[in-house]
């Protein structure tokens, strides 16, 4: 066990001492930081002025520039209108050395409403034309209610959208606005699972290539069992992952919080963030040490079958295209988690990392039905763990070129001679 402990110990502390590590969990956190704080820091460096988009407008009407006005300051603060008598030719020129965005020409159709063209140097940005548009929008509305005669009461009952409710039969299930809050919240967790388990267990196949690749290995295998040593690095790069995420965990959480009011309503509640459950966040945990041990186990076996660590992403992509093709059923059940196809998916161990977890974070499934997926992963990775420490006792003292799944049964063949 005191040998275990060693390489456990060796494997974390190494990892978090290297400058890899500490140089991106810094840039992680500081994007974070960053992230949260993006509109305050570009307002310090930009003025109000500076930070509106300005449109000149030639209103041939004489009487659409002042409504047109009033309604984008309601659609878009960052938005400002200014009135102008210049000819094309000239706004054309402001237009193209950026003193303006763009400009507006308002005019009169034969139907008394109003038409309207916007030019611009590029029609990229749809954000401005689009709310230039809809403000046209709303004054040909109160245009033709006028031509109609028709009140403002008329005109807000004709606008009205539909009394339309939607109620769910079986009790406890989500409302939509809760299903929509768990759709946010699941879809940040999902990428965070993906992207961890893709990255730690990477780097468990990464760093037995190199032990191998370096001739420690031989060095350590002397010392210490060859299955100790694979669940050493398998516990320790997990306790390194573990480590990273809970300090960009923590810098993301506080630097939210702190502008938890500001956020209100927007962030927060789109991502569902106000109303965080600690039942989600304990599953999102569970499945993602489960989801990493799966795959890290995996990822062991594989990164010893290879002498040459330019050969251990060959050796592991489909390891890869396993998570990727989790992470797809995922983002596809985030429209449809009752699904059956779903539902089937959540039990295939190689799936259920992420798609268990969508269907914990967006349904309220019997306990049994995450127990279950639970308990297929733990056997899942009890079985793999098996196998895999036949095939890493082999594999560890297989040398030369070696890119085939053909070299596991060659692994298995040199740890029953031993």
């Amino acid at each position: 066990m005191s040998n275990f402990l060693i390489m456990l110990s060796q494997a974390y502390f190494s990892k978090l001492k290297s400058k890899s590590f500490i140089i991106t969990t810094i840039i992680v956190a500081a994007a974070l930081f960053l992230l949260a704080n993006f509109d305050n820091i570009t307002s310090a460096f930009t003025s109000e002025s500076d930070s509106k988009e300005k449109i000149a407008v030639i209103d041939k009407t004489d009487y659409l520039f002042d409504p047109l006005e009033q309604q984008v300051k309601v659609l878009n603060k960052d938005i400002s209108l200014e009135s102008t008598d210049m000819s094309e030719t000239d706004l054309a020129k402001k237009v193209e050395d950026e003193t303006y965005k763009g400009y507006l020409i308002l005019s009169e159709g034969e139907d008394k409403l109003p038409h309207a063209v916007y030019k611009s140097n590029t029609l990229s940005d749809t954000t401005v034309s689009q709310d230039l548009q809809l403000g046209l929008q709303n004054i040909k509305a109160n245009l033709t209610a006028a031509q109609l005669e028709l009140s403002q009461e008329d005109l807000a009952k004709l606008n009205a959208p539909v009394a339309f409710e939607k109620e769910a039969l079986v009790e406890g299930a989500k409302s939509s606005e809760e299903l929509d809050q768990a759709r946010g919240i699941v879809y940040v967790l999902l990428f965070f699972i993906y992207f961890s388990v893709i990255a730690y267990a990477n780097m468990t196949a990464m760093e037995v290539a190199t032990e191998k690749s370096s001739r420690v290995m031989e060095i350590l295998i002397s010392s210490v069992s060859p299955v100790k040593q694979m669940f050493a690095k398998i516990i320790g790069i997990g306790l390194v992952g573990l480590t990273q995420l809970a300090v960009i965990l923590v810098v993301g959480y506080f630097a939210l919080v702190r502008r938890k009011d500001e956020l209100a309503g927007g962030f927060f509640d789109v991502f569902g963030f106000g109303d965080l459950s600690i039942s989600v966040i304990l599953y999102a945990v569970i499945f993602f040490l489960l989801g990493y041990f799966l795959y890290a186990t995996l990822a062991a076996l594989l990164g010893s079958l290879v002498s040459r660590i330019e050969d251990v992403q060959q050796m592991v992509m489909p390891m890869t295209f396993l998570v990727m093709i989790g992470f797809f059923i995922s983002m596809f059940g985030l429209s449809n988690p009752e699904s059956a196809f779903i539902t089937i998916s959540s039990y295939i161990p190689f799936f259920t990392p992420m798609v268990m977890f969508l269907r914990v974070g967006m349904l309220n499934i019997p306990a049994y039905e995450p127990i279950i997926g639970i308990a297929v992963l733990l056997i899942t990775i009890v079985l793999l763990g098996i196998f895999g420490a036949r095939v890493y006792r082999g594999g560890v003292l297989m040398y030369g070129k070696s890119n085939s799944y053909k070299d596991i049964k060659k692994a298995i063949q040199l740890t029953n001679k031993d």
